[in-house]
């Protein structure tokens, strides 16, 4: 499916920071392609910069690698993997692709892109019906469903409580066994209104739809979206060549603060880093205006320097 139009969040203050320590020949890494927009900033910093690019949707690829013949990016490798596998890809293939002192720049861009919203047919979304998949990848792993269907009573109610910080996850836990028992929960509709009715009537007409923080949590578990961040960003150092700069943009509070406490463990554990961002940069007013889904973005940066 194609793109809709997407604006990269925060993109000129990581363009700047990158740039800073960029010289010919040097290579950036944007771990999460999506739209594409972060990658093509890089490779339009430099023409002799090299970018590669990971990503493990199918849509993303599929539209990526048209995107980049399009415009003649050559100098773009596109990868089609979870970003979780880069350190292994850049220890097997940095004499290849010549950067055996590493890349001066890694950014991760968390979250989900705006067209997995947009296209409710991938199951992100309760604004439309839609099979309840929610996978970044949808060629494998397990579903929404799967978990909806299969995970126990204890288990789904502690995925609303640490992923969503939803208060009625027992009670809406406890809705899904009964309702599962009779016939299984196919759709984004159907469990949207199995959350409705848990919710007290005077709060289910409220600003929030009160489904949303449970689909953010089903939609974390069902990536592992916080694990694999809690373990890629250790990871990730020493493929920086020094100088090199880590740029991390998170989406809510889960998310910061592992970025947050990743980056003060490695700065107590390692003398060659340095947090650059005491706290972090958030998008200017007028980017909020031009594009409101940026307003609760957050990005911090650490750089690898010499011991």
């Amino acid at each position: 499916m194609e793109y809709t139009e997407h604006i990269s969040v925060l993109k000129e203050e990581v363009v700047e920071a990158f740039t800073e320590n960029l010289e010919e020949n040097d290579c950036l890494v944007d771990l999460t392609f999506g739209a594409g927009g972060h990658t093509a900033a890089f490779a339009n910093m430099e023409k002799s910069t090299r970018v590669i690019s990971f990503d493990q949707d199918p849509d993303a690829l599929e539209n990526g690698y048209v995107y980049l013949k399009k415009n003649n990016l050559e100098h773009v490798s596109l990868i089609d993997s979870n970003f979780e596998n880069f350190p292994k890809f850049f220890n097997e293939r940095k004499s290849e692709l010549l950067i055996e002192s590493g890349v001066k720049g890694i950014l991760m861009d968390l979250g989900v892109s705006s067209h997995h919203f947009d296209d409710r047919t991938r199951g992100f979304s309760f604004k439309g019906e839609a099979p309840l998949d929610m996978r970044m990848n949808n060629r494998e792993g397990v579903s929404a469903k799967d978990i909806v269907n299969g995970a126990e009573q204890e288990v789904l109610a502690m995925i609303f409580k640490d992923y969503g910080e939803e208060r009625f996850a027992d009670r809406i836990a406890a809705e899904i066994i009964d309702k599962r028992s009779a016939a299984p929960i196919e759709t984004t509709k159907d469990l949207e209104n199995i959350i409705f009715h848990c919710y007290p009537k005077k709060m289910r007409f409220g600003k929030t739809n009160p489904s949303t923080r449970c689909f953010q949590a089903l939609r974390i578990a069902v990536n592992r979206e916080l694990e694999i961040l809690s373990e890629i960003i250790p990871r990730l150092i020493d493929t920086l060549a020094i100088g090199g700069k880590l740029a991390v943009i998170s989406f809510h509070s889960l998310e910061d603060r592992i970025v947050k406490h990743s980056f003060k463990a490695l700065v107590k554990s390692r003398s060659d880093v340095k947090i650059l961002t005491k706290r972090p940069i958030i998008p200017s007013i007028s980017e909020i205006k031009l594009n409101p889904r940026s307003r609760s973005a957050k990005l911090r940066f650490i750089e690898r320097i010499l011991e």
